[in-house]
């Protein structure tokens, strides 16, 4: 019985000594799986990094670029309100010289007659002119000769 018992308990050694292989065997490929799931991981945080990197250089480019608008938009309304006032300043200055070329025009009338005038009194009305332009030369003339 004695040998029984030695032969059960070496079978028994034998039955987990070869579980722990497998185990052991199951444990390296997991491992060797891992290892390689380890490389692709440190790739894809390497190209994380480089993403985070270029777009780290882009947010500084694009404040620099806000940085320079901001900075022109600012000067450019500026000169707008500066001319604005300037266009003001102006539109008042003509209303107040309109204002006073219409009092000039208006106390220069004469009150117009209300019949229209006739052709023949045009007419003589033009020659009247004519002459009188004509005495007006006519004594310029006289003028320089003398």
């Amino acid at each position: 019985m004695s040998t029984h018992y030695g032969f059960l308990i070496e079978s028994m050694v034998s039955v987990l000594l070869l579980l722990t292989i497998l185990y052991c065997v199951r444990l390296n490929n997991q491992l060797r799986l891992l290892k390689a799931d380890e490389q692709s991981l440190r790739a894809t945080i390497s190209e994380l990094i480089t993403a985070t990197e270029i777009a780290e250089r882009a947010i500084g480019g694009l404040k620099a670029t806000m940085r320079d608008g901001e900075q022109t938009l600012s000067e450019r309304l500026n000169r707008s309100e500066q001319i604005s006032a300037d266009i003001e300043l102006q539109l008042k200055a003509g209303e107040i010289l309109l204002a006073k070329i219409t009092r000039i025009a208006g106390a220069g009338r004469v009150p117009e007659e209300p019949a229209v005038p006739d052709a023949k009194s045009v007419a003589a009305a033009a020659q009247a002119f004519a002459e009188r332009t004509r005495s007006r030369l006519a004594g310029h003339s006289g003028g320089l000769a003398a």
